[in-house]
């Protein structure tokens, strides 16, 4: 069962060039951070921002939480690598890192 959660959060973190897992939608976020991640991605220039509401499926959660051994949402991946939660991507907005990898094909 877990496996097959795994295996459902990586093909997620791959289904868009960036890709989110936060509590809300990036319309509507439920935290802070989630929300402060949202909008750093959208200034980065991710247009086509993918993106998992955690608070709809604990078990999901759980298994993200499993592949990437980090414990808190929002979790970025950037073309289905792991990038990080919201103070490492804002670190990289901030360095100009972010938006070269983002606009990266």
């Amino acid at each position: 069962m877990a496996n097959s959660l795994v295996s459902k959060v990586e093909e997620l973190s791959k289904s868009k060039p960036v890709f989110i897992f936060m509590k809300g939608t990036p319309d509507f976020p439920q935290c802070g951070f989630s929300a402060r991640a949202v909008q750093v991605l959208k200034m980065a220039g991710a247009a086509d921002l993918g993106a998992f509401d955690v608070l709809s499926d604990d078990p999901m959660w759980g298994a993200l939480e499993e592949l990437t051994n980090w414990p808190t949402v929002p979790q970025i991946f950037v073309n289905g690598k792991f990038v990080g939660g919201c103070d490492i991507v804002c670190e990289m907005y901030e360095r100009g890192e972010l938006q070269e990898l983002v606009q990266k094909k």
